[in-house]
């Protein structure tokens, strides 16, 4: 796998402007759509796995379709374990995740389509199956990144999703 530039920068402020990317406005995204925004991504990122260059790169900085869906297999474990710690703990500190170091120990560039889809969509439905589970008196709770940005459950939904959907766009599923 060739090298990939470590993405570095600090992506929450999609949480007080629309993504120029994707388009996607978080702001508008209420507790009870998360879980739904995350099953109706799951079918568009398995319909991309199926294509022929599937594992190639657009170009040598950028992640294939089968890494960028099996990174988005990840991030759908690593919110739910943060979410699970912020209905959990009171003011949890979430353990830092570098993407970029998981992707290179996993062997993103070599997993099998097939494979990640079915991984992804499991993942998928474990994890907006966790925030559909959210109590509304829940969803102010709060937790920290491991460099200091504060989330609310909500808030953490609403990073969530852009990060889902902004990938979509990435592979141009979207």
């Amino acid at each position: 796998m060739s090298e990939i530039v470590p993405d570095t920068k600090d992506w929450t402020w999609v949480l007080e402007r629309p993504c120029p990317d994707c388009g996607l406005d978080a702001r508008e995204i209420t507790p009870e759509a998360v879980g739904p925004a995350v099953r109706a991504s799951v079918p568009r990122y398995v319909a991309a796995l199926a294509s022929d260059d599937v594992a190639e790169r657009p170009d040598p900085a950028t992640w294939s379709v089968l890494e960028y869906a099996a990174h988005v297999r990840d991030v759908f474990g690593i919110f739910e374990e943060r979410l699970a710690l912020m209905l959990g703990e009171e003011n949890p500190h979430f353990p830092n995740w570098d993407q970029d170091a998981t992707a290179v120990a996993g062997r993103y560039d070599a997993e099998d389509p097939q494979q990640v889809g079915a991984e992804l969509t499991g993942a998928g439905v474990r994890v907006a199956a966790a925030f559909d589970a959210v109590e509304p008196g829940q969803w102010e709770r709060a937790g920290l990144r491991s460099n200091g940005s504060a989330f609310t459950v909500h808030t953490l939904g609403q990073y969530f999703v852009h990060d889902v959907v902004h990938h979509l766009h990435d592979v141009g599923a979207d």
